[in-house]
């Protein structure tokens, strides 16, 4: 059993830091306070994860194509946060994902923990809605002014990337300083996502932990206006 993780940056050239533990809340939350994910197949032993190079989002750098400003400017979807979060998580549990084989690695196990995480102010979820039904949304981690971004779901076209932009506006706001998605995918990379060595990751992971770790942060109250987003 895991009883500490080693240091991040003794990862494998594939990412790989540690084997073993469960997914207890306290152990997840001193994960993610540097950067450490759990990836594994259902039923099999925990991976965790530091992937070099690490694909992070900075908030400033958030790119919106031409063919998404209208869903903002017609104002196509609405979005809230926090008001669904396990909602949010058993749909992104659903999501059928190629790369995937038999069951999802989210379990029920893993949606408790989270759970747990949401009580205590660190996990959060974003909700995109179309008349009122939920139609998107995606989850993650909050330590400090570093956002986690898990996993997400899509219902309707664009419906997650909505809640993605809307969520990196919102947290440049806020003074979040990156935006982790973990590893490149086309769709990350569209809204400006960019790799960056995991030396230079866990320099921002330490700071952030240094002068921000404590910090918990309510978004339940937060509100975004989708005609704002596009500047």
């Amino acid at each position: 059993m895991i009883l500490a993780f080693p240091h991040p940056l003794t990862a494998l050239s594939d990412g790989v830091l540690a084997f073993g533990a469960d997914l207890h809340p306290d152990l997840l939350e001193a994960a993610y306070s540097f950067g450490i994910f759990p990836w594994f197949d259902p039923g099999e032993t925990p991976i965790w994860w530091f992937p070099n190079p690490r694909m992070v989002i900075f908030p400033r750098n958030l790119r919106i194509a031409k063919s998404m400003r209208p869903y903002f400017n017609q104002q196509k979807f609405s979005v809230t946060f926090d008001h669904s979060f396990r909602e949010v998580m058993e749909h992104c549990k659903e999501v059928y994902r190629p790369e995937q084989f038999g069951s999802s690695w989210i379990s029920d196990e893993l949606i408790d923990s989270f759970c747990e995480l949401h009580a205590r102010g660190l996990a959060h979820s974003v909700e995109v809605y179309e008349m009122g039904e939920l139609v998107g949304g995606l989850y993650g981690v909050a330590v400090g002014k570093v956002f986690f971004g898990e996993s997400m779901f899509s219902l309707r076209p664009n419906a997650s990337k909505f809640g993605l932009i809307s969520l990196v506006r919102m947290l440049e706001r806020k003074g979040f300083v990156l935006i982790d998605c973990q590893q490149e995918t086309d769709h990350i990379a569209s809204l400006g996502a960019e790799p960056i060595p995991a030396e230079d990751f866990y320099r921002v992971i330490k700071s952030n932990l240094l002068n921000y770790g404590y910090l918990k942060h309510k978004w339940s109250k937060w509100r975004v206006n989708p005609s704002d987003i596009i500047e």
